[in-house]
């Protein structure tokens, strides 16, 4: 059946070209993952806290490269974007991304994690902050965040980068000690009635 509205971010939109390194907070930088990073990825994952909340491990360096490369797939296929969030001295802090588009609905979902050494730092809001700014820059719509209802840390992050709470879904997330209710955060594009049609 054919579409009688036009996707909200044109499919290649994001592709076309390379992934922007993005000036943050507080001295920061947004930018690719690389094969170099692979070892800081192992750091963050050998954090029991990440592990819990992430629902996987990173064991080896060979690992956190296969990672890596799927992060560069995601920016090409459109279905997600990484970045690394680092200080000017080039030291990891951790991720921010996308994840789940739907570039035909303008909305994908939030994630992001810290290597334990640099929690407390500001640098969580800071690339939430500066993702969002590109991500309405670059046309989506409406980003989501979600976290179990006893992560209060990371619902610290939603409630400092203006993610409004919209509900809670009950027993969504299995994480390593079982299922988990989750709480439901949205951001709206501060220029919401700038649709595709007005570009």
């Amino acid at each position: 059946m054919p579409e009688i509205l036009p996707w909200v971010v044109a499919p290649g939109t994001l592709s076309a070209g390379p992934q922007p390194v993005l000036a943050s907070e507080h001295g920061l930088l947004l930018r690719p993952w690389t094969v170099a990073d692979a070892p800081m990825i192992v750091d963050a994952f050998g954090d029991p806290a990440t592990r819990h909340w992430h629902g996987r491990s990173v064991e080896s360096v060979a690992e956190a490269e296969g990672l890596i490369d799927g992060y560069t797939r995601g920016w090409q296929s459109e279905s997600s974007a990484n970045w690394a969030v680092v200080t000017g001295g080039g030291e990891v802090l951790g991720r921010v991304g996308l994840r789940a588009f739907d570039l035909a609905q303008g909305e994908a979902e939030v994630a992001y994690w810290m290597r334990a050494a640099a929690r407390g730092r500001g640098a969580a809001p800071a690339g939430v902050r500066t993702l969002s700014t590109w991500a309405f820059g670059a046309g989506l719509h409406r980003l989501i965040l979600h976290h179990s209802v006893a992560n209060a840390a990371s619902c610290r992050v939603a409630q400092k980068t203006g993610f409004d709470l919209e509900g809670v879904r009950r027993s969504a997330y299995l994480h390593t000690d079982g299922w988990h209710d989750v709480h439901l955060h949205a951001l709206i594009s501060p220029h919401p009635s700038e649709g595709p049609d007005s570009r």
